[in-house]
């Protein structure tokens, strides 16, 4: 708003006021003000807007909770109703700075309410998982199994497909030409091989959870975390723990870059396919005498991806768009747990999996949520009052907060953003640079300074050298939420008309590029034919997440690290 136009508002306030005499004293009336500020619990009649104000101003009265007459008070105490030179100085600016607030606070308030319309309309058409309702496969017996495609340190993880899913008539490859055509599967054995088999099956090693279900699904509650509604028999959803009944832990809704557990059941531990030679020590011992495992265990089904983002990048390096939009996906996957109150606690390249797009962008899936840390009151913080209590998993990758805890009575660790420290971490590997935290580089996160973390790749974009290098700031405090990293990085994409003026970013100019970001999603569709591709996925994450405060934050370290740069290029050029 123009200075000439605030004035103009000032000079109308300030005549209404003199044309109804009200040049006595304020100290009643602004008494009643005060305490219509103060008051606590319903009052006995609305308090409306004093008649004297005209009409655009009586938003003041009920929005500004009193300040408007605070400063009317103090105008009055002061006797500003004469008509001295200097009184109608005071009197004039008392009416800019009124004008100034209502049109910072109307800014504001359409910013807002453009958010939560735009946050509406894309919360209204969630992911939905690929993978249709089916009242089957709840038995080991229900599937067939393949070979083996991974092994972690409590867990195996083999191929398979469901016996009861009718094969596609349009697939080029199944069960009987597997066997059949040995030269197709040398020519493309990954391929094939997930067309064959779909899905695999996560069997957890059980090595002193008893052999019950209800005592299997007790200890093994955090691998259910990412488990879909019917992951498990309605009977299960209530299992008797302690001799009374209660609900299975929180499980989070489904997101494009977190794994879906499509079936999770307890089943007697078969003898698989290199057992006896890969893991023999936690086989039961009706399968090995010297074996210290239990009967039965926990079995999850999941969906079939090509590789570990570690193999992914072990024989390849994405460009630099790419790989934003690989960290990018990262961070919307952490944000995602982190709003209903889960922390993954052993991010890493190898617990993410990787797909790619009908495009060829590479989808990334967080994936392994045996050590994640999920609450009843979703706040994110364990108390450390012992040294047995578990920190999580990769030492190696603990943020600084959760590395240098020490137990104590009342100590409490915060792991709000202890995965978005990880995602920083993870993004050297992702450009091609060994990840700073493993034994290559040798930093350690309880002790390192930010000074000596390594330069990335010149041809990654500044700004995202920034977000990198604010996720791996050592105090949380200074350390953006993996949300507002994400949205610093979808203005860094997309919106970098929005930011093109350095110096003052309007919420209005920010609103309007939202705007068309809706329109141009929404035109879209799903991004293509087959409805999978990346950057579709990640506009929409971002549009159903809008909150005005985040967007506000992420420009602020936006323009703060900007800023931060150009005095660095400046010393370093003289």
């Amino acid at each position: 708003m123009s200075v000439k136009h605030a004035i103009r508002r000032g000079l109308e306030l300030g005549r209404s006021v003199f044309q109804l005499g009200l040049l006595k004293s304020g100290g009643r009336f602004a008494a009643k003000l005060r305490a219509d500020r103060f008051r606590v619990g319903p009052s006995a009649r609305t308090v409306q807007p004093q008649a004297f104000l005209p009409s655009r101003y009586r938003y003041f009265r009920t929005s500004l909770a009193g300040l408007a007459a605070q400063l009317q008070s103090a105008g009055f105490r002061r006797r500003f109703g004469g008509g001295s030179p200097r009184n109608r100085a005071v009197f004039l600016a008392f009416g800019l700075g009124v004008g100034l607030i209502e049109q910072q606070l109307e800014d504001d308030s359409r910013s807002a309410a453009t958010c939560d319309e735009i946050q509406a309309v894309f919360r209204k058409k969630r992911f939905q998982s690929p993978f249709k309702p089916c009242a089957a496969g709840y038995k080991l017996e229900d599937y067939v199994i393949g070979n083996q495609v991974g092994k972690g340190s409590n867990a195996v993880v083999y191929e398979a497909a469901a016996r009861f899913a009718p094969q596609d008539s349009n697939s080029k490859c199944s069960l009987v030409q597997l066997g059949e055509d040995e030269e197709e599967t040398a020519r493309s054995p990954t391929c094939c091989s997930l067309r064959t088999f779909p899905m695999v099956i996560k069997m957890i090693w059980n090595l002193g959870a008893g052999s019950s279900s209800e005592a299997i699904l007790k200890s093994m509650s955090q691998e259910l975390v990412p488990a879909g509604p019917l992951a498990l028999k309605l009977e299960k959803e209530e299992i008797t723990l302690d001799g009374h009944f209660g609900v299975l832990p929180k499980r989070v809704s489904a997101h494009p870059n977190v794994i879906r557990v499509h079936r999770a059941f307890t089943a007697d531990v078969p003898l698989l396919p290199g057992a006896e030679e890969e893991y023999p020590a936690v086989l039961p011992a009706r399968l090995n005498p010297a074996g210290l495992g239990n009967n039965r265990t926990l079995f999850l089904v999941m969906k079939n991806y090509p590789s570990t983002l570690r193999q992914y990048l072990e024989v390849s390096t994405p460009g630099c768009r790419q790989g934003s939009l690989m960290v990018l996906q990262l961070l919307e996957g952490v944000d995602h747990l982190c709003r209903q109150g889960v922390a993954h606690r052993d991010l890493k390249s190898d617990n993410v999996l990787l797909e790619f797009d009908s495009d060829g962008c590479p989808r990334l899936v967080i994936t392994d949520f045996g050590c994640c840390l999920s609450q009843s009151d979703s706040n994110l913080q364990l108390p450390f009052n012992s040294m047995w209590v578990n920190r999580g998993g990769n030492a190696s990758l603990m943020a600084p907060e959760v590395a240098t805890a020490v137990p104590g009575c009342g100590v409490v660790i915060d792991y709000s953003k202890a995965d978005a420290w990880a995602v920083g971490a993870i993004s050297y590997e992702i450009f091609g640079q060994p990840n700073p935290f493993y034994r290559a580089v040798g930093l350690e996160s309880r002790k390192y300074q930010e000074k000596q973390l390594p330069p990335l790749p010149s041809g990654v974009s500044a700004d995202v050298q920034l977000v990198i290098r604010f996720l791996l700031r050592r105090s949380p405090s200074k350390r953006p939420s993996a949300r507002v990293a994400a949205n610093m990085l979808h203005l860094s994409l997309w919106g970098q008309k929005a930011l093109a003026n350095h110096d003052s970013v309007g919420m209005r100019k920010l609103a309007d590029w939202l705007l068309c970001q809706s329109a141009v999603v929404l035109l879209k569709g799903c991004g293509g034919p087959s409805g999978n591709m990346v950057e579709a996925e990640l506009q929409r994450s971002f549009l159903s997440n809008l909150d005005l405060e985040d967007l506000r934050t992420a420009v602020g370290f936006l323009l703060y690290g900007r800023e931060q740069q150009q005095q660095q290029a400046c010393i370093l050029s003289v």
